[in-house]
């Protein structure tokens, strides 16, 4: 594991977490989510499970925080839940739930942990799903307003602040392959979904800005594409793969543009008037956050777009199946950089993986999250002596927690949960970081 001092002075290190994987979305005068709405639907998540308790956050954060200072984390990265601050989200307010990030950031204030707020980690209120949600184009001025109601209570102390995690999970994932709530599996709503949360983006991004909030930033995830062969259709397949998961969203962000191949696809299917909404898409940022976990072998397969599907690789995988592939994550900070946002900070504002962690005579062995972390480290490395402006790197996650669809089973913490009692107990990683961080 590298030391603190093998980074640049200045770079930050953190944790992240997401509000309904960890708060308790049964507490304190919560709204119901979509992600309420799936899980209540059968088959959708294993166990049926949901964040009604979660890891109790909502009751334990001055536990948890501690447990972030004493890591010696330099900030932490964790999100706010739409309908806990609007429970219908729009109209009234919930005094319960502004208190609570009030209280929380406070917290962090006070033991020296730098606030990373993210607006938006997935949990729609149901009452704007029930009105079409992302598919709904009204969604951008719905999620401003949410915005500026916690920003103004919040945002004088907040050190960066992101707008919406993840925009190909909150679209493509969410509308088009249906595994993630809403749960819907259909071409014109993914579509709109995918300009529509964009939308929202620079729509907040300016309201924020018109308020005097600054350091705003976008947070989009990347997965390395690897054609499964060199015949011209796996090819063709991998850059369709590279276009609708990645360069769709860094693209709209920063040229004010969306890739050919996804138009030439999708256009006639986006909201009328998209064009329109290009220069409030590409509001311009104050940083950008990377989050990385792996690659897909894609191959071409007959069918309707995309025409492609995923192939088991060879290398290493976590227990999410996923193959452990650290030089994606060099390439994306590189492609970034060179071919998107050129000087602005980079941050790694999620990497990880899962792991069955047991805890055995009151410890948990996880050495393989160690050398996992110690390999995407050495990319970041890579990255900064390459001239990539990359400014801090956040492990996902803090602690185990609700992982969607997954229910309680991938555990990605470098804290363990024993979702039974919620104890905490820390795993080797934490104290590998631990040290590292202190050195």
């Amino acid at each position: 594991m590298y030391k603190r001092s093998d980074f640049p002075e200045g770079f930050q290190f953190g944790a992240s977490t997401a509000a309904y994987q960890i708060e308790g979305h049964s507490f304190g005068g919560a709204g119901p989510t979509h992600w309420d709405d799936f899980a209540a639907t059968p088959g959708n998540v294993i166990r049926a499970e949901n964040g009604a308790i979660a890891c109790d956050h909502y009751n334990r954060w001055e536990e948890d925080l501690d447990l972030i200072r004493d890591a010696g984390f330099d900030a932490y990265r964790f999100s706010a839940s739409w309908a806990r601050v609007l429970p219908e989200g729009r109209g009234a307010v919930n005094p319960e739930g502004l208190d609570f990030y009030e209280r929380l950031v406070d917290g962090m204030l006070e033991r020296g942990i730098k606030p990373m707020l993210t607006l938006y980690h997935w949990e729609m209120p149901s009452a704007l799903t029930n009105l079409g949600g992302w598919r709904n184009k009204d969604v951008a001025k719905w999620f401003a307003d949410y915005a500026e109601v916690l920003m103004d209570r919040v945002g004088d102390r907040v050190w960066k602040t992101a707008t919406i995690n993840e925009l190909w999970c909150v679209s493509f994932l969410s509308h088009f392959l249906g595994l993630h709530a809403p749960g819907q599996r259909d071409i014109r709503g993914a579509a709109r979904a995918m300009h529509n949360v964009l939308l929202a983006h620079g729509t907040a991004t300016q309201a924020l800005r018109a308020k005097g909030f600054g350091e705003i930033g976008a947070v989009c995830n990347f997965t390395y594409s690897q054609p499964a062969s060199g015949k011209p259709e796996d090819i063709e397949a991998a850059a369709t793969f590279d276009d609708y998961y990645n360069n769709f969203f860094i693209s709209g962000l920063f040229r004010k543009e969306y890739p050919e191949r996804i138009v030439n696809a999708l256009g006639r299917y986006f909201p009328e008037g998209w064009q329109d909404d290009m220069e409030i898409v590409g509001t311009p940022v104050d940083w950008l956050g990377v989050n990385y976990y792996t690659r897909e072998i894609i191959a071409a397969d007959p069918g309707p777009w995309p025409a492609l599907k995923s192939l088991e690789g060879p290398l290493p995988k976590t227990q999410m199946g996923w193959e452990i592939y650290p030089e994606g994550l060099l390439h994306f900070l590189r492609r970034c950089h060179t071919d998107f946002s050129g000087n602005l900070p980079l941050y790694v504002t999620e990497n990880g993986m899962a792991n069955p962690d047991l805890v055995i005579d009151g410890k948990v062995d996880d050495q393989v999250r160690i050398d996992y972390l110690a390999r995407h480290f050495d990319a970041a490395k890579q990255a900064i002596a390459e001239g990539v402006p990359l400014e801090g790197y956040f492990v996902w996650s803090l602690m185990d927690n609700y992982e969607w669809a997954l229910g309680y089973e991938k555990r990605f913490g470098l804290i363990h949960v024993d979702f039974e009692t919620l104890e905490r107990t820390p795993k080797a990683s934490y104290h590998a970081l631990k040290a590292a961080l202190a050195s």
